[in-house]
């Protein structure tokens, strides 16, 4: 506890620190305003079967990511979902169309301009998912609308609210990325599941001591113990890194001789952090989509997909996961680049030829070590299925694993480390300085 407050003492010494946090702080909370700031003409007392709607299933997902605002109507109801969809389409894209790969190649100036058409995609998918949301509010919520109001006329002025919410979502992280500290995106994905803790908690612990059968305190203690255990375990996931030992060769320049140590490159377990996990659960939204949120004439399958219980929704999701992982590893680390980087610096794996053989190499070491960080992440995905069958309260069981407690350890772990970088930067000591979430190359895992 002494460390903490140091910390939080030495941030504020830190001018450029200090402002960013300021920054970061400010913008979370105009967030969270906004998550309250409800459509006009929509009277928040009569959202009570929207709120219901929203109490289980996939919906309780959907609006876990919004930190609230699907089930309060609120301007920032679709959250930041469409532009994470629309993100994932366009990483597909520059994979699989050449006029996308050049433009990806083309250093900054392409970047912008794949960013420039994810911003007209987003907009896009908010043109058909506003409309839709509103039909589930006509539905599930009709007597909120504001007498002498038509439905017809209130939803084109609504559908452009909604639409100009969730982009100004976007700008605020990308402001949160470029003045505060960490991902913007990541960090509101993680304000708006930690907002839903607090009342899940108070749920899980009146549900265990009001519970008929006796028992509920060592329930509860049993679940807090699983649940301490999960943390951890992610913990070391997405720290845990293998090492590839890479010898520098001597070289003279004038008088002075250079190189001729041993280094190591660390490869992480788990190297596309949380990015698989959210790309996974924005697909997993699409039936909601598909059926305009009403489940009572879908097929099977649909039903079932909108069931985060049931056992194809996991199954679908786990092939997801390990598959976005395979992806995302691919499009961040690059084997081929790596090598050619290394001959270029005179380095080299000892017993391994520079060149096509030390890229092949690295890729056969991401294979092995990404499929069971992939595996184990997946089955942290799928804790929250396995904590309902031990009666754990809907709400409080996606703190169990799952998409929240992945993306709150990969979150908190990476803003910590910026806040960390900037300390050093500075020579002050920062909370990640020591124990198992040191920034220094992570846990080994070998």
């Amino acid at each position: 506890m002494k460390k903490f407050f140091e910390t939080l003492k030495n941030c504020w010494k830190v001018e450029d620190l200090r402002q960013r946090l300021l920054i970061t702080i400010l913008f979370t909370a105009i967030y969270r305003f906004g998550s309250f700031v409800v459509l006009p003409g929509i009277n928040p007392a009569k959202l009570a079967t929207l709120q219901s709607q929203t109490a289980g299933g996939l919906m309780s997902l959907l609006d876990m990511f919004s930190g609230g605002a699907f089930s309060n109507a609120s301007i920032f109801a679709l959250g930041i979902m469409p532009y994470i969809s629309a993100s994932i389409v366009m990483q597909l894209l520059a994979v699989a169309v050449p006029y996308f790969q050049k433009m990806q190649r083309e250093g900054e100036s392409g970047h912008k301009k794949i960013n420039w058409y994810t911003r007209l995609l987003t907009i896009a998918i908010l043109v058909f998912q506003a409309p839709a949301y509103l039909m589930n509010l006509k539905v599930q919520a009709s007597q909120a609308l504001a007498s002498g109001i038509s439905w017809t006329i209130f939803i084109i002025p609504a559908t452009i609210i909604l639409a100009a919410g969730s982009m100004f979502i976007l700008w605020l992280g990308e402001r949160i990325t470029d003045k505060g500290v960490g991902n913007g995106i990541s960090l509101i994905i993680m304000i708006g599941i930690m907002a839903r803790l607090p009342q899940a908690f108070v749920q899980e612990v009146s549900s265990r001591f009001t519970a008929i059968s006796g028992g509920g305190l060592v329930m509860f203690i049993a679940e807090i113990l699983i649940l301490y255990a999960v943390v951890c375990a992610a913990i070391l996931l997405v720290q845990g890194t293998r090492k590839i030992p890479v010898q520098y060769a001597k070289r003279l320049v004038g008088n002075k001789q250079y190189g001729g140590a041993r280094q190591y490159i660390p490869l992480k377990l788990f190297a596309a952090n949380v990015m698989p996990i959210i790309f996974a659960q924005a697909l997993m939204f699409i039936p909601l989509a598909i059926v305009k949120y009403q489940s009572e004439n879908a097929s099977w399958v649909v039903r079932s997909l909108m069931d985060n219980h049931s056992p194809l929704y996991n199954a679908v999701y786990v092939i997801l996961i390990i598959a976005f992982t395979y992806f995302y590893t691919a499009i961040t680390l690059n084997p081929t680049q790596m090598a050619e980087d290394m001959k270029r610096n005179n380095g080299f794996i000892p017993g391994i030829k520079p060149g096509k053989d030390t890229a092949e190499y690295i890729d056969t070491i991401m294979s092995r070590i990404t499929l069971p960080g992939s595996l184990f992440i997946a089955f942290i995905a799928v804790m929250p299925a396995l904590a309902g069958l031990l009666d754990v309260q809907q709400a409080f069981s996606q703190f169990f694993g799952g998409t929240s407690l992945l993306i709150l350890v990969g979150v908190v772990i990476d803003t910590l480390q910026q806040i960390e970088s900037h300390l050093m930067m500075r020579h002050y000591d920062g909370l990640l300085n020591s124990g198992h979430t040191r920034n220094n190359g992570g846990v080994s895992a070998y």
